[in-house]
């Protein structure tokens, strides 16, 4: 009988294809001394790193399709979103002369004849189209200026030559005004932190002083503590009532478990725009929730409550649409914890709720972060459900992002409101990171 060797008892391993490639590449005599040659007459030593070069090679071809999508439908987008939010070249291109003889300009006499020539040969020189689109900046900075720049457009040609300044009082008076001029001093940089400052409230003097806008125009301060706010009232909704759910999916019989599943899941297989329309049809005032509450006598008819079109609204229905997204991220944690540690607790003289608040809940935790994070992310920025429920008193920061990019077209500020809105969603990604741990946060 032919006896078994020692290695005969050893685990076959299997050599990767470089080193079975290696085994079986027939290698042709050296000369004493020399390299080692492949049958082709190349050094084994150049052979291994052109094959290691194509692998590697191979392996830039598998992810160079992800990062392409990656490049071209996030970093350039945000590329683009960033440099809009401060360039302000157009002024700077357009009215060259115009801008340096404001910067000789006292900023407080009436603007002398220098300044109206300059204007004229800045805008006889100009392009009509470069023209529109300056009318357009301008009046962000005052109200006026587009109408301006329209008429004396429509009335260069009447202008003979010098002086200048009588002529273009003649076209328009507002050309008198110093206001309007030192609304320049907030577009002589081609670089500017002016649409952020506006975000904020706050603006450029003629001296390029910051200081806060009018009080009749504070806007924006007040829309950003409203969308963090409903963020955070929406965030600890859904959590309030998911919990409760995501444990009873997760401790129910698979049968009983899987039909609440589909409850939970259904509302993605219906459009959004009909469940925000049907919630609109349910908190109206002569809707289904008042008419309910009228008819046990828990309100009076003249006493319905006012639910539409107004923060309670917004609140609401961005806590129901939203709720899916927080239970299960925790119902797949949940269901990966074993009964046996609730069982043990209690054995060893804990009580069912002293369990569950220091056995079972901790174990939970990257569950509850990963849904709260999904949440607030998703509510900081909606859209949609404030422009149809919101009204007035429901309306957040994205919706005026959305006025500035398809109404009034000033991309600029509402890149610079995006901008600042990326970086609070960024620096609040980075505090949940310092207390709880990014790598604790969980979807299963």
């Amino acid at each position: 009988m032919r006896r078994r060797g020692w290695f005969s008892d050893r685990p076959r391993v299997l050599p990767s294809p470089l080193i079975e490639n290696f085994l079986t590449m027939p290698a042709s005599p050296a000369k004493p001394g020399g390299p080692l040659l492949t049958a082709d007459g190349m050094p084994l030593k150049t052979s291994l790193e052109r094959s290691l070069k194509l692998s590697k090679i191979r392996a830039l071809g598998l992810i160079f399709p992800p990062l392409l999508f990656l490049v071209i439908l996030f970093v350039i987008p945000i590329g683009s979103l960033l440099t809009r939010s401060v360039d302000d070249g157009l002024s700077n291109k357009v009215l060259p002369k115009t801008l340096a003889a404001f910067e000789r300009w006292d900023k407080t006499s009436e603007p002398d004849e220098s300044m109206f020539e300059a204007v004229y040969l800045d805008m006889q020189a100009a392009d009509t189209l470069d023209l529109s689109k300056l009318g357009t900046r301008m009046n962000y900075e005052k109200s006026g200026w587009r109408s301006l720049v329209k008429i004396t457009m429509r009335g260069l040609n009447r202008i003979d030559g010098p002086p200048y300044k009588p002529a273009m009082l003649q076209l328009n008076k507002r050309w008198g005004d110093i206001e309007f001029w030192q609304s320049l001093g907030a577009m002589k940089d081609p670089v500017t932190l002016g649409y952020y400052l506006k975000a904020v409230d706050l603006k450029y003097d003629g001296n390029k002083n910051i200081m806060r806008v009018k009080k009749h125009n504070r806007i924006y301060q007040m829309l950003w503590w409203r969308t963090f706010l409903v963020s955070i009232i929406v965030t600890v909704g859904c959590l309030i009532l998911a919990y409760p759910v995501a444990h009873l999916l997760a401790n129910l019989p698979l049968r009983l478990s899987n039909l609440l599943m589909i409850c939970v899941l259904m509302p993605f297989w219906t459009s959004l725009l009909v469940r925000i329309v049907s919630w609109m049809v349910m908190l109206q005032q002569n809707g289904v929730v008042n008419d309910s509450l009228v008819s046990l006598g828990m309100l009076h008819d003249e006493n319905r409550l006012s639910m539409m079109y107004n923060f309670t609204g917004t609140v609401i229905v961005m806590t129901q649409i939203l709720l899916p997204f927080m239970i299960l991220p925790i119902y797949s944690v949940m269901k990966t914890i074993p009964p046996s540690y609730m069982k043990a607790a209690q054995n060893l003289g804990a009580t069912p709720a002293l369990a569950f608040i220091k056995v079972y809940m901790p174990q939970t935790i990257p569950g509850v972060g990963a849904g709260c994070i999904l949440v607030f992310i998703v509510a900081i920025g909606y859209y949609i459900t404030p422009e149809l429920v919101g009204g007035k008193d429901g309306r957040l920061i994205g919706n005026l992002i959305a006025h500035h990019m398809q109404n009034s077209l000033n991309w600029g500020l509402a890149s610079a409101m995006g901008a600042i809105l990326l970086i609070a969603i960024l620096t609040l990604y980075w505090v949940y990171d310092k207390l709880v741990g990014v790598d604790n946060m969980k979807m299963g």
